[in-house]
């Protein structure tokens, strides 16, 4: 499996990076919304993208309505994590076409798990 973690912040980078790659899954780290998009349409696609909405160059949610209106990236499973305390975000970013929101701290078993049981591979 190929996951693309869209994170500035260092240290859930590395937690995630740690347990999806125990499990033997590729991983690629964007650190702002202009890598994301290139690494999001990369070829072979990444499995899903995990999606911070506090990022350089850009908002979460503007890569979620790019990755969610290019032909290339549209199918590809984003689950958004973040730390935003606006009780409005899980909804806002459903309605961009995420497939879900997950709060951090982030239980990251719980994620990977998550993860595997969305994308079934």
């Amino acid at each position: 499996m190929k996951v693309l973690i869209a994170d500035d912040d260092k240290i859930i980078d590395s937690a995630l990076s740690s347990a999806f790659r125990k499990r033997g899954w590729q991983v690629m780290v964007a650190f702002d919304v202009m890598q994301t998009m290139m690494y999001a349409k990369q070829k072979p696609a990444p499995d899903v993208i995990l999606l911070d909405l506090k990022m350089p160059g850009g908002t979460g949610e503007m890569a979620l309505e790019r990755l969610k209106t290019s032909t290339l990236t549209s199918n590809i499973p984003v689950i958004v994590v973040s730390g935003t305390e606006d009780p409005k975000a899980p909804e806002t970013v459903k309605g961009l076409g995420a497939v879900d929101f997950v709060k951090k701290p982030v239980d990251v078993e719980a994620l990977a798990d998550s993860v595997q049981k969305l994308v079934g591979k």
